[in-house]
């Protein structure tokens, strides 16, 4: 198999005194600054985003550093900042060609999809892609920006408005895995904190394709699962080749985290109707949604873990959820419709953060349809009846959590979201059948 990376970010905030503070808001502004400079370069000189990396650096420096061979650049970045370290421009014009790039290549794509319409004689409505209009990333600390890292310090390279300083912070501890190799750190702004984000890398094997592993390895073993708003937030099913389930596990924690979002929806709604009409470009109640917001992906990277991990455990090497891009919430009170809303945008986060924590382990995911997994029996393929435990069993109540298969021959019942996790497992291994 080919070679890969597995992707990982440590996370470490920065313990500092209140002026330092000003110190990183002016580094930060002083490096968007130079970014902007570098892309409004390579919009007047396009042709450099044709040279590979390493040769479009030293052609930017020659068109905007100035040297005693090199007097007179054409677009002289000293203009923009007189005093800026070698690392720090570096990191700002690989950040330049990143953004170039990407515009370019969104502009490319609008004017493809802009000629095949007119060649179909159809309306084209989408506005092409403009260049950013606000610079807001986060520093890049190049070797030389940074120095004397040890596990709880690190000194760093700040401006201060006037010259640049060395100056050593302490960071929260936390341990580098053993076999990853670290990249060059951030400074992230969060709230009133600067943190320090440290990207590592692994190198691993490239795990096979879905199809080559479902296809060619009778012994592979997929962990399938279905996810919910309510009740348990989520189900996994390990499955074998043959569609035979060998473990479940339910992930409990819907209700309460249902429950405490929507009291926080609802006071923001009471504080609404108090306020009244607010300032263009202000954001109400923030501190409540800084709230729902954190408990959604402190929820979303728990449950993620608990999959990848229960995936890890059973020697699962496909994850495999149902593709949920369709649901809207139902009419309601605001608090209502709200909590709903981000109920799903929570089972897209956790599908997110599922995937890539399940690369890093060599798992590859993968969506299927979810057309009546809740619908049918995992056994047979017949309609079943979903029904509560104090009510008949008979028709079918959306979210119930039992089920019993209508086909005589079967007679199948137990936990419906089970089921709906076995469907999904066996609807990708129909997929590949042979």
């Amino acid at each position: 198999m080919a070679p890969t990376q597995a992707m990982r970010t440590i996370r470490q905030q920065i313990t500092h005194r209140p002026v330092v503070s000003e110190w990183f808001t002016t580094t930060q502004h002083l490096y968007n600054a130079v970014v902007r400079h570098f892309f409004e370069v390579l919009q007047a000189h396009p042709g450099v985003l044709d040279l590979s990396e390493k040769d479009a650096l030293k052609a930017l420096e020659r068109l905007t550093h100035q040297t005693k061979a090199n007097p007179n650049p054409v677009m002289p970045l000293s203009e923009i900042a007189p005093q800026v370290p070698a690392m720090l421009r570096r990191a700002a014009i690989h950040a330049a060609l990143g953004s170039a790039r990407s515009f370019q290549s969104h502009l490319a794509r609008w004017r493809v999809a802009k000629a095949k319409a007119a060649a179909r004689g159809k309306p084209f409505h989408l506005r092409p892609p403009v260049p950013p209009r606000r610079w807001n990333r986060s520093v890049t600390l190049y070797q030389g920006m940074w120095k004397c890292k040890t596990k709880t310090s690190i000194v760093l390279k700040l401006y201060d408005g006037t010259s640049w300083r060395w100056v050593r912070f302490e960071l929260s501890a936390q341990d580098i895995p053993e076999g990853w190799e670290r990249g060059s750190p951030q400074i992230v702004r969060k709230g009133k904190r600067w943190w320090l984000h440290t990207p590592l890398t692994h190198a691993m094997e490239r795990p096979k394709k879905v199809e080559t592993q479902v296809r060619l390895n009778p012994e592979v073993r997929l962990c399938s699962v279905d996810l919910n708003i309510t009740h348990a937030l989520a189900v996994a099913t390990i499955l074998d080749a043959n569609g035979t389930a060998l473990a479940t596990t339910f992930i409990h924690g819907g209700k309460v985290l249902h429950d405490r979002r929507r009291r926080q929806l609802g006071r923001i709604a009471r504080n609404r109707r108090k306020t009244g009409i607010i300032e263009a470009g202000v954001q109400d109640n923030q501190a409540r949604w800084e709230k729902i917001r954190h408990l959604d992906e402190d929820t979303a990277h728990r449950v993620s873990r608990r999959l990848v991990d229960f995936a890890v455990a059973h020697g699962a090497s496909l994850l495999v959820f149902e593709q949920l891009g369709h649901f809207r919430p139902q009419q309601g009170s605001y608090s209502k419709r709200g909590n709903e809303k981000r109920a799903y945008w929570l089972r897209g986060k956790i599908f997110t953060d599922a995937r890539y924590k399940a690369w890093n382990q060599g798992i590859v995911t993968c969506r299927v349809s979810p057309r009546d997994t809740s619908r049918r029996c995992a056994q047979c393929g017949a309609l079943v009846a979903r029904y509560d435990e104090a009510h008949p069993v008979a028709g079918y109540t959306p979210g119930a959590p039992l089920f019993l298969c209508t086909n005589p021959d079967c007679r199948k019942q137990g936990n419906a979201d089970r089921n709906a996790a076995e469907n999904i497992g066996k609807r990708l291994l129909s997929r590949y059948a042979t």
